[in-house]
């Protein structure tokens, strides 16, 4: 390994450091409560390091939530790209959704922190980028449910509009799991997520 690819490691190595101790400071002290120096110290890292990554807190906050839609919004193209019915596209792409909430929990619990909130954490700017990046995985499913329309496959609709409410409901859905042993312990989670998926996907379809 020459000079330059062992120093490009050691930067992500150290990169990955500040964004896994921002992420394990974000769940046990909240991000009021946390500071460079937090995160540099949870981090063994100096401030001066920290700094050369990233201007503030917010921004590694922000980074996070990038990632994790980024991952994301690779596996909802690559679910667009087949050669399915648009119908089977939208299943598919819930239960992917469903799948990255589990496989890829911290990037998932990251998303869910920032997005259940009231609260606005972020300026403009920054705010701006996470939107940039969610947008980017609406506007593929959008795409999906106007294809349907297109080829006859669903009914005509304001598929903007339709797939921020899939969108919305089945991230809805997700926040019922911690409840399976108690509200769903009849049917469990499975089965209200498939019948949730199912009657989103109903009304799409459902002609008059």
């Amino acid at each position: 390994m020459g000079v330059k690819e062992r120093k490009a490691m050691e930067r992500e190595q150290r990169r990955n450091q500040i964004l896994d101790a921002a992420r394990h400071l974000l769940f046990h002290s909240g991000i009021k409560n946390i500071s460079i120096s937090k995160i540099a110290g949870q981090a063994e890292l100096g401030v001066g390091t920290i700094y050369f990554y990233y201007q503030n807190k917010e921004e590694i906050f922000v980074t996070l939530q990038e990632e994790g839609l980024s991952l994301l919004h690779d596996q909802i193209v690559t679910i667009s790209n087949k050669r399915i019915s648009q119908k089977n596209k939208l299943i598919q792409v819930a239960k992917a959704y469903c799948r990255f909430s589990v496989e890829h929990k911290n990037y998932f619990d990251i998303i869910n922190y920032f997005l259940s909130s009231s609260i606005v954490f972020f300026k403009p700017d920054l705010k701006n980028r996470v939107d940039k990046s969610g947008f980017k995985v609406l506007s593929v499913i959008r795409k999906i449910v106007d294809k349907g329309i297109e080829k006859g496959q669903f009914k005509q609709t304001d598929s903007e509009k339709y797939t921020i409410l899939f969108w919305a409901t089945i991230h809805g859905v997700l926040q019922t799991r911690k409840m399976e042993a108690t509200l769903l312990k009849d049917d469990g989670f499975d089965g209200l997520f498939e019948y949730s998926v199912n009657q989103l996907i109903h009304t799409l379809t459902q002609q008059g």
